[in-house]
């Protein structure tokens, strides 16, 4: 690795450290990037290949005339992002989200690999539906380490403004910056089948996803199990030019 390469590396490190810290908050204006390269001792040039690729991993937003920002999670930032599911004709809309239950306890194996948790760590364990199109259409098992969300409870959730994620940032000062995905086929049990409005043996979209933090920190590890009669998986690979 050559020194330029090193310098842009070690530049968003600081800058994403900063953001860890809370140094710069959700939404809020960094500095720029004439005063960035001189608080690290940079070029303008090398500054601004951090900035670039800060945002296009979803951490910071440059906006025409007003600066770099921190991403929000807004409605409509995590509909664009991290929303996935589709209808027919290949148009989303922000679900409706019911909390079925959320209840305290301890990780099981596979929750404590997927969160980097030890055996039996505390987690948060949520329960919740979502509706799109007035029906019920998406089934979620979330798992939270209990030691970030510690007094998040269920009227917390019910009574939050915005959505799961925009509730990480507001209250916890968490901000969720990229999710992996595995996504199957699977068919309905009892259960999801009723809280889903299908025949038990139905086929299902099951994701499981992990959210992580800033420094790869997971933060949310969660089973997705999608009514696919209505709606499909859209993935977009690629940039546009």
């Amino acid at each position: 690795m050559n020194q330029r390469e090193t310098l842009y590396r070690d530049v968003k490190q600081q800058i994403t450290e900063a953001l860890r810290s809370g140094k710069w908050k959700h939404g809020q204006k960094i500095a720029s990037e004439p005063q960035l390269a001189e608080r690290f001792g940079v070029s303008i040039g090398t500054v601004r290949k951090a900035v670039a690729e800060l945002e296009s991993e979803n951490i910071l937003v440059r906006e025409q005339g007003r600066g770099t920002f921190v991403v929000s999670h807004t409605r409509d930032y995590m509909l664009n992002v991290f929303f996935r599911i589709v209808d027919a004709g290949g148009q989303k809309e922000l679900p409706t989200v019911s909390l079925i239950g959320m209840k305290r306890g301890r990780a099981d194996r596979s929750t404590a690999a997927l969160l980097k948790l030890s055996p039996r760590a505390p987690v948060i364990d949520i329960e919740a539906l979502l509706s799109l199109q007035g029906r019920p259409t998406i089934y979620d098992r979330i798992r939270l380490p209990a030691h970030l969300f510690g007094e998040l409870g269920d009227q917390v959730f019910k009574r939050r403004s915005g959505t799961i994620y925009g509730l990480f940032q507001e209250r916890f000062g968490i901000t969720v910056v990229r999710t992996d995905e595995l996504i199957s086929a699977v068919i309905a049990g009892p259960r999801e089948a009723r809280l889903l409005g299908v025949a038990p043996g139905a086929p299902l979209l099951r994701i499981q996803r992990v959210a992580y933090t800033h420094k790869d920190v997971a933060v949310d590890a969660r089973v997705r199990l999608v009514d696919s009669s209505r709606h499909a998986y859209l993935s977009m690979l690629g940039s546009r030019t």
